[in-house]
């Protein structure tokens, strides 16, 4: 039986943990940790790190006939028990070096730039758009990698261009719409706005481009009620907002621009938490977490 010790330790993510399995594998471990505002929490969400791999395994299966991914097998005896459920073997990729976003909604750090200048990632957008406005269309606005306690920065297209190159480049921002169209068509038919996600994607050594890493999940996207939807606010949410919400909260008593690092959650935190997103994946799939591997 495999044993996590046996495989050599990688990189440590805000999220994951990466282990070496063999020259053309890697273990990807989802843990439970939760960051918000670049940086790692200390409390826990419980299945937290399930809910993340059922939840990219049920997207990668379902956006397997427009773009191949990284995924080998989520059970397999090179798998060890102690991370079964929360982990997923796949394939070396060379990463893309590029935050493959895609927008239909106004939110967050585009929301800012919006009110700044009216654009989002140099991309002009109509006057008079508000908070949580839906955009005329999806947008793709790309991000630059950065460091783990780094914040990603959003950059243009001909960024990308100047990184990539213009073959490439088109090909991320098409690949990075199409797969969003498709999401956003599943998740409004289970009653879910898809607001915003980010893809990453890496090549196999023939070239092929492939989608890596975890895919839409509440980490790396914004899922609003379908039903609760207003234009011109905040939404409820199934992704880390909660946290977010209350770590600005006064009763957190933290400040987010000092040097104090974000102090415990709650319990009650932890469990609303914990419950949207559970609840996230198990609208979206129509499955029930309990009936993923790793649980009690």
């Amino acid at each position: 039986m495999a044993r996590l010790q046996d495989y050599q330790h990688l990189a440590s993510g805000k999220v994951r943990e990466i282990h070496r399995v063999d020259e053309q594998t890697l273990l990807f471990v989802a843990t439970d940790r939760i960051s918000a505002y670049d940086h790692i929490l200390p409390t826990p969400i419980p299945d937290k790190g399930r809910v993340l791999t059922a939840m990219s395994m049920f997207w990668f299966e379902l956006l397997a006939d427009l773009v191949p991914n990284h995924v080998v097998s989520v059970q397999d005896p090179r798998i060890p028990a102690e991370v079964l459920g929360r982990a997923m073997l796949v394939r070396t990729l060379e990463m893309v070096p590029v935050e493959c976003v895609a927008r239909g909604y106004l939110a967050g750090s585009g929301l800012l730039e919006y009110r700044s200048s009216g654009t989002v990632c140099g991309i002009p957008l109509p006057a008079g758009m508000t908070e949580s406005s839906r955009l005329p269309e999806p947008i793709f606005t790309p991000a630059a990698k950065a460091d783990v306690g780094l914040h990603d920065e959003n950059i243009d297209y001909a960024h990308v261009v100047g990184m990539v190159g213009e073959a490439a480049a088109a090909e991320l921002r098409a690949l990075t719409l199409a797969i969003y169209g498709r999401a956003a068509g599943h998740a409004a038919d289970r009653g879910v706005l898809l607001a915003d996600t980010k893809f990453e994607f890496g090549r196999t050594p023939d070239g092929t481009l492939v989608l890596g890493d975890e895919v839409l999940t509440p980490d790396s996207s914004r899922f609003w009620p379908a039903a609760e939807y207003r234009e011109g606010r905040a939404q409820a949410s199934f992704d880390k907002q909660y946290v977010r919400d209350w770590l600005t909260s006064a009763a957190s008593g933290w400040d987010r621009h000092s040097d104090t690092p974000p102090p415990e959650l709650p319990a009650e935190v932890v469990t609303a938490t914990r419950d949207r997103y559970i609840q996230a994946y198990e609208l979206i799939s129509g499955s029930s977490l309990a009936d993923w591997p790793g649980g009690p």
